[in-house]
């Protein structure tokens, strides 16, 4: 039983996913450690305002609310987790779409503006066919690859750059990052997209549920009543179970993490890299650029146009999600979860608390930073079991050898 235990502690996923647990037990021990020191340091937070801080972080997401005498409640709330499946579905996409270029050696920084492409194109489709003479269903379906489409080709801008240019993909992202939000602000200031009906929202573009293509709820609103989840959350599952299996078991799937690993020597292999690196682009443009389609297209909120001086934090977000997520793609949906569940944590600590939704931001920056260092962390595990080891096999002091030398010889006389 001991044997078996060490033989999966040893082994390199073991140890990859102790590194995140340690990143996310860390990370929420700093937020515990925030809210004491506000605590202490504001006068209008009491002891019980502490401890209500305290449970918040730790368990929000089954948090009721506070009942008639002011205590925090607890139990099943399908309000929150309904939204924070909703919220979890952009950060999934944005995370394969970082995950998978990170297995091609690429960091996809590029994100942000594959997501705003994403945006631009799924919502052009969507608002743009008459619903009255095509099927609202079909309409969904090719606002949504045509959003995937737009980010594949806005992904492949870098992609050729570093393939055939050698320039830095992380350079080549953030400029075409930028360009994208002016192209999109432009796009649709030029557009007759702008919501117009409510005088409120003119610098606003139409949600989908004012033709009827929105996203269908698929029954997740029975299972989830006043929450804002729908059917792409499923989607967005389905396409990290496809990313899977496409990095793990085919043949592309391989070539691209052999490019990732040396792309020198994969190409001596035969393995044509410079295709591989524009594809890995591509896909990764692609999925961040879904997850844009599937958040807009549920019709739960209206897409502000002039988008030229912010970049989305969703797509920003995607990183943190891979690397918790040691780039696995069913780890990133595990992930996002965990994400968007601090999401709404920090609007209960705003809602219920005297403490601000800021502190989350605390704990999630402190798992960002220990999860970049997560190899540190496996060097570390790796050390502490290599050390027993060592005692066991260490090299004989001169002492011990002398004697074991004399041990020798008097055995021989004795002989």
């Amino acid at each position: 039983m001991k044997n078996s235990l060490l033989s999966i502690y040893e082994k390199e996923a073991t140890k990859k996913v102790l590194a995140s647990l340690i990143s996310i037990a860390v990370g929420l021990l700093v937020g515990i450690v925030v809210v004491v020191i506000v605590g202490l340091t504001k006068e209008t937070i009491t002891g019980q305002g502490i401890w209500d801080g305290v449970r918040l972080i730790f368990a929000g997401i089954f948090s009721t609310g506070r009942d008639a005498a002011g205590k925090l409640t607890w139990g099943y709330n399908p309000q929150s987790w309904g939204n924070m499946l909703f919220r979890a579905m952009p950060l999934v996409m944005t995370g394969l779409s970082v995950a998978v270029a990170y297995k091609t050696g690429l960091f996809n920084i590029g994100a942000p503006g594959q997501y705003l492409m994403g945006t631009l194109a799924s919502l052009m489709i969507a608002l743009g066919i008459p619903s009255e003479t095509v099927p609202a269903g079909l309409i969904w379906v090719l606002a949504f690859l045509g959003g995937c489409l737009a980010g594949a080709l806005w992904g492949c801008i870098p992609g050729l750059l570093k393939a055939f240019l050698n320039i830095n993909e992380v350079l080549a992202c953030i400029m075409t990052n930028w360009l994208a939000a002016n192209l999109v602000t432009w796009a649709f200031d030029a557009s007759n997209f702008k919501n117009v009906v409510e005088n409120t929202k003119a610098g606003y573009i139409y949600k989908t549920t004012f033709n009827g293509v929105a996203t269908p709820k698929l029954g997740l609103d029975k299972i989830f009543p006043g929450s804002q989840v729908n059917g792409g959350i499923v989607v967005a599952i389905l396409i990290a179970i496809a990313m899977y299996i496409l990095i793990n078991k085919t043949t592309l799937g391989y070539e691209l993490k052999a490019c990732g690993s040396n792309r020198h020597a994969a190409r001596y292999a035969g393995i044509n890299d410079k295709r591989n690196i524009v594809l890995s682009m591509a896909i990764a443009g692609a999925l961040s650029a879904g997850g844009a389609a599937l958040y807009w297209l549920s019709g739960n909120t209206e897409f502000y146009w002039s988008t030229y001086q912010s970049l989305p934090a969703t797509g920003f977000n995607g990183i943190p999600v891979a690397l918790l997520a040691v780039n696995n793609p069913i780890g990133v949906v595990f992930t996002a979860i965990f994400m968007a569940m601090l999401d709404i944590v920090g609007q209960q600590l705003t809602g219920y608390t005297a403490y601000n939704e800021y502190i989350t931001d605390v704990i999630i920056s402190v798992i960002v930073y220990l999860s970049a260092f997560s190899l540190v962390i496996r060097m570390l595990l790796t050390s502490k079991r290599k050390a027993g080891a060592t005692n066991v096999n260490a090299e004989p002091t001169p002492e011990e050898k002398s004697a074991q030398e004399q041990a020798r010889q008097k055995g021989g006389e004795q002989a």
